[in-house]
């Protein structure tokens, strides 16, 4: 069995273990003393003091007291990883596992040189059931050791507080003592019963171990910057460069080793320039040359900064959820596991940053009013009125009322509202939402970041029709279109909420299996590079 099945194994058993007990709340931990030498499967126990005693001289693991008690009290302290014969194949399959973690990922912070000594001193060798020592007990309680810290690296995420990462969505909870149990029970028998934590976690994984042995053998020079853009049919010495570049980077297209921007190079500079979320016009410029000259092991450090928001992400349970990358400048509508259409968004400034953070959707408000935060008419509408007593009427705008000496002001439905004919509502203490855009325009950019941290969508309709698809028959297209163009706006609930989720990858490999980059608008990559390397 490949350490890759192994992984799939281990990862789906989260699923089943998301939460301490039912509904989240933690379950009373019992000693079941009708499991005896006698009954058991292994006959080989040890006594509940002697834990206390082993994290007393390995106070590395003593994060984990609870996780041991939870584990080893409902089985009578029984073993997990040794049976009649010797250790188990549950304790080769874990101990390839985290090998693999160790050598494919480059990986060393779980290598525990002890526990692998002891392994190799023990593997293949057989014992009487009823005789056991300090060392097979040792090994037992390291390998349990071994499994939280892997667990707890691997499912649950490094030990930081996302928030203080600009991170809001709840992180998904597991319990590992659990997991471990589910683990030893099934014993790895048929990996198929099982689903895997995340398909985009895994193939995220896959491309890390490719960019690990491409780093391995990078010696990279720089491409100068150019002082005019290269297009098809040109011939210059730097293209030898840019074609070397592109098949390191994309080895499925050949390119030869002229100065010629040919056929086969231009695939591969379009190619290069989707998966970097430039304009694939597959003309050369600087910012694609800056996106080749960033080495690999930044890109490793990049994917394994996203490999750890993955691990941060709440199981996908729900069956229809909306969710908008900031990054990519994207909305992605899923329904039962697939995407049904993707949109483009705009997404708050780097100065004004779209919060991360999770809702549901519950209301569409046609024909909406805007009203004007106050930062926004102190900062600019006030200044304005100013200089121009009619500012208030020209943009379509009413005052109802004043804070103090700050006007209160809202602009009324229609065409140049600043909200577009419909916004789509989830509750959030951060005021944001989704909604249409008079500026159309705007989408055409290959870099959306541009709103005051509120989200733009780019076929409001078409997001419409969908949230209302149960309904179709009462909110027919020209009923929409109606509805958006009102005098007054008009609220309407939706049946069923949708949840909403505003993430924050910068690293993914996409529906047809291509690995993505897009640029740290917001400085959150930096952040947690410096958590997680030591930067």
């Amino acid at each position: 069995m490949s350490w890759k099945q192994l992984l799939i194994i281990f990862c789906a058993s989260f699923f089943f273990y998301a939460c301490d007990g039912v509904n989240g709340k933690k379950q009373p931990v019992v000693r079941d003393l009708s499991i005896t030498p006698v009954n058991s499967f292994n006959a080989l126990f040890f006594d509940s003091a002697d834990v206390q005693d082993f994290l007393a001289i390995h106070p590395g693991l003593s994060a984990f007291k609870e996780q041991y008690n939870n584990f080893y009290t409902p089985r009578n302290f029984e073993f997990a990883w040794f049976d009649s014969t010797g250790l188990s194949e549950q304790a080769h399959n874990f101990f390839n596992l985290q090998n693999s973690l160790i050598t494919d990922l480059g990986d060393s912070s779980i290598y525990d040189p002890i526990l692998n000594h002891l392994y190799d001193s023990l593997n293949g060798i057989k014992f009487i059931p009823e005789k056991t020592n300090a060392v097979i007990q040792r090994t037992e309680l390291l390998l349990t050791g071994q499994f939280f810290k892997y667990a707890s690296k691997v499912y649950k995420g490094a030990d930081i507080d996302a928030t203080e990462l600009g991170w809001f969505i709840p992180r998904k909870k597991i319990d590992i003592s659990a997991l471990l149990d589910t683990v030893i029970n099934n014993k790895a028998k048929d990996p198929a019963a099982y689903a895997p934590m995340s398909a985009q976690y895994n193939r995220l994984e896959k491309v890390l171990i490719e960019y690990i042995n491409l780093e391995k053998k990078e010696s990279h020079d720089t491409i100068a910057m150019i002082k005019k853009p290269i297009k098809q049919g040109d011939s210059a010495e730097i293209i030898v460069q840019i074609k070397r570049r592109l098949t390191i980077l994309q080895s499925d297209i050949l390119l030869d080793s002229s100065y010629v921007y040919d056929t086969a190079m231009l695939r591969s500079v379009k190619l290069f320039q989707k998966r970097h979320g430039l304009t694939s016009d597959g003309t050369i410029g600087n910012q694609l040359i800056t996106e080749l000259n960033i080495p690999l092991k930044k890109r490793v450090q990049q994917i394994l900064v996203n490999l750890e928001r993955i691990r941060w992400m709440p199981p996908q349970q729900e069956r229809n959820f909306i969710l908008v990358n900031i990054p990519e400048f994207k909305m992605h509508v899923m329904d039962s596991g697939k995407q049904v259409f993707e949109m483009r968004v705009i997404v708050g400034s780097a100065a004004n940053n779209t919060v991360i953070f999770s809702g549901n959707l519950k209301y569409i408000v046609f024909s909406p009013y805007w009203n004007v935060p106050e930062s926004i008419v102190r900062k600019e509408i006030l200044p304005a009125m100013q200089r121009n007593r009619n500012y208030i009427s020209s943009h379509n705008m009413e005052v109802t009322g004043y804070n103090g000496s700050l006007p209160i002001v809202r602009q009324k439905p229609g065409p140049s509202n600043s909200l577009g004919l419909v916004k789509f509502l989830f509750p959030n203490s951060y005021s944001i939402y989704l909604h249409d855009t008079p500026n159309r325009n705007l989408f055409q950019q290959s870099g959306r970041g541009l709103s005051h941290g509120c989200i733009r969508i780019a076929d409001p309709k078409k997001f419409a029709q969908y949230l209302l698809r149960e309904d179709s028959l009462t909110w027919t297209s020209s009923k929409i279109d109606t509805a958006m163009h009102l005098a007054k706006e008009k609220w309407v609930t939706l049946k069923q909420n949708v949840p909403v989720y505003l993430v924050y990858f910068t690293a993914w490999v996409d529906k047809d299996g291509l690995l993505n980059f897009r640029k740290d608008i917001y400085g959150h990559d930096a952040k947690m590079s410096n958590k997680l390397f030591n930067q």
